[in-house]
């Protein structure tokens, strides 16, 4: 592209403009924050959204024993250069993991979202209907119409509670360009800048939703599971090398061949083997399948929490995170670097129904 020399300065950037609009460029995010600094943000998800509502018979309520449940968390840090993309966190709020996710420079936030149908819901075994729980998470995560045994309106669901957070912190927090998430129309999120990640049952929801919905990324810690179901092996319109999962083996769900199942259906075997992080170094042969077996002292519950930055987190002899690569990894690895395809695994049974 060439300026006249007689045209003014604003006129040559409203042609570079139009001309990267035409090329399908995206504008980059910049900061543009006098002091620079990290931002920590708490709100009601009750106070942001007048249309929400509890659902008591599933255990969702704004208040239990005196105690708000409806908060929510976002961070953003403006000292950092600004990747582009919104981590959505589907468990509590995990002060640890944001820290870390801030200084890789992203935006991330945890919502309260109507979740609280696993624990009527989720025990085993599930019904014959192998959708069942897949049916329900896309419901929670949605606010749409795909399960029988819950009703769960659109500004209950994960999706609005994102959007309409994402849209108060663009007021509240204008430094933290928020915006920059919220699609043209303004009736939504930019979902194709969106990383879902979770943990547990939140990041099996996570996973389930971007079968549905097309996003950047899914990081998956200690899941996902639903192991007796097979949603997991459905069609899905976020391809699977964006599916990063990091799990321990003394975990439950590795005795009962849970994740690796999930994993397979997933069909992440195509990016490589299932890569133990405390034995080969970053970047793991760009695997998507982690796993650890750091000492946890033989306990299960510790072990699965431990894939997590926090309390359970193992730690080397100098008192640090043993883990720190993979979390980056997880978060920043390019989703076009992929390990050697290799045979589904062999010893792992697909069909838990099946005695």
């Amino acid at each position: 592209m060439i300026c006249h020399r007689h045209f003014r300065v604003f006129s040559c950037l409203i042609i570079a403009t139009l001309a990267a609009v035409t090329n399908g460029a995206e504008p980059e995010l910049k900061f543009k924050d006098k002091t620079p600094q990290k931002y920590e943000l708490k709100a009601r998800a009750s106070q942001i959204d007048p249309a929400t509502k509890p659902h008591p018979e599933i255990e969702f309520v704004f208040e239990k024993d005196g105690r708000p449940q409806d908060l929510q968390n976002a961070i953003v840090d403006t000292r950092v250069a600004p990747q582009g993309k919104l981590v959505i966190w589907l468990m509590g709020h995990s002060p640890q993991l944001f820290e870390r996710v801030s200084g890789y420079g992203l935006h991330a936030i945890q919502v309260h979202y109507a979740n609280g149908w696993f624990g009527k819901f989720g025990k085993e075994p599930a019904p014959e209907d192998e959708y069942f729980l897949g049916k329900i998470r896309l419901e929670a995560a949605t606010g749409e119409d795909f399960s029988d045994v819950v009703s769960i309106p659109k500004p209950d669901g994960m999706m609005e509670r994102a959007f309409r957070f994402v849209e108060w912190l663009d007021k509240e927090n204008p430094q933290g360009q928020w915006r920059y998430f919220i699609n043209s129309t303004n009736d939504g999120l930019r979902w194709d800048r969106v990383i879902m990640a979770g943990s547990s049952h939140g990041s099996t929801t996570a996973a389930r939703f971007a079968k549905h919905q097309k996003v950047d990324r899914v990081v998956m810690f200690c899941g996902p599971r639903d192991q007796y179901e097979s949603w997991q092996g459905l069609p899905s319109v976020t391809e699977a090398n964006r599916f990063f999962g990091f799990s321990h083996v003394l975990d439950g769900g590795w005795s009962g061949d849970h994740y690796c199942r999930s994993w397979q259906l997933l069909g992440l075997s195509k990016f490589g083997p299932i890569i133990n992080v405390d034995q080969v170094p970053a970047p793991f042969g760009n695997s998507r399948r982690l796993i650890t077996n750091a000492d946890v002292r033989n306990d299960e519950k510790r072990a699965h929490s431990s894939v997590v930055p926090g309390g359970a987190a193992v730690k080397d002899a100098s008192g640090k995170f043993l883990h720190e690569a993979v979390w980056h990894y997880l978060f920043n690895h390019p989703v076009s670097k992929i390990g050697e395809p290799v045979p589904p695994d062999s010893d792992c049974r697909l069909d838990l129904r099946k005695k």
